[in-house]
């Protein structure tokens, strides 16, 4: 046998794949429920009907699954924001392209309970609260790649686009907390069509 041949990663089984994704379907109810700092990994095996052996062949700590939900839901607002460029024929219509954003992003208050309540977790453990700089990094990359792809000009007293990028998410951020105060989405959501417009988030018409 050649010891020197790489090892092939561990084939991903269906049965395999249906124990991964209740698990964290059930740690996403208990962490709404509970709060992510009151949960313990026993908890979430209790709801998904599995033992802890089941949980650490998945996941190596809560942790380690809220990443895997956080990056999730990432990927499906950067497909939100993608789908929202992609629906307006001009990329001058600034309001059209506010309009189906502000109407589509996930405004989940359940999974701002969770990322909040992570939020504070990670901010008294520096290890944690680096990993989730870099997701959120990962996240307003994302985003600046499809703002980029989109074919507009950045207005200068906006900066670059990742700049615009880092903006769009501070405005979603600050949504989402009046969100979890008063619990009226569609408030919420008028509030970031009005962040966003302010943002100028594409080109004004050309000349």
């Amino acid at each position: 046998m050649n010891t020197t041949e790489t090892a092939k990663p561990p084939r991903v089984t269906r049965r395999r794949a249906e124990t991964r994704a209740r698990l964290l379907e059930a740690a996403f109810s208990v962490f709404a429920e509970k709060g992510f700092g009151l949960v313990r990994i026993e908890d979430v095996c209790g709801a998904a009907g599995y033992t802890r052996g089941a949980f650490y062949s998945q996941f190596d700590s809560l942790e380690e699954l809220f990443f895997v939900l956080y990056d999730q839901r990432a990927t499906l607002i950067t497909g939100q924001v993608r789908d929202a460029l992609a629906a307006i024929d001009d990329p001058a219509d600034v309001a059209g392209f506010v309009d189906r954003l502000s109407a589509t992003l996930l405004l989940d208050r359940d999974w701002l309970l969770v990322k909040t309540d992570f939020l504070t977790h990670a901010a008294r453990r520096p290890d944690i609260a680096a990993r989730l700089i870099t997701h959120r990094a990962q996240l307003r990359a994302a985003i600046a790649d499809k703002l980029a792809a989109s074919g507009f000009t950045v207005p200068p007293e906006l900066g670059s686009i990742a700049e615009l990028a880092h903006s769009v998410v501070a405005a979603y951020d600050g949504v989402t907390v009046q969100l979890l105060l008063d619990n009226d989405q569609p408030a919420a959501r008028d509030w970031l069509a009005r962040l966003l417009t302010r943002l100028g988030v594409v080109a004004p018409p050309r000349a």
